[in-house]
């Protein structure tokens, strides 16, 4: 299972650049962050909100385990 978020990077004309760099650099932290606060708060639900969504206490707390470079 993976909460996972699309982020489209807009704007970039030059993909040498240094500022294009930066910018992907930005938002790859960006979607780790979100991850991680996804995941985290999978912690927070009730067991009918973890059914709701299809995983169990066991799931969500082998999702919070990993490491923010997985997918």
């Amino acid at each position: 299972m993976a909460i996972d978020t699309i982020f489209v990077a807009d704007g970039v004309r030059s993909r040498r650049s240094l500022g294009a760099t930066l910018y992907r650099a930005w938002l790859a932290c960006r979607a780790w962050s979100i991850k991680r606060r996804t995941r985290h708060a999978l912690l927070d639900m009730t067991e009918d909100q973890l059914c709701d969504i299809g995983i169990n206490r066991s799931d969500a707390r082998r999702e919070v385990s990993k490491s923010f470079y997985w997918d």
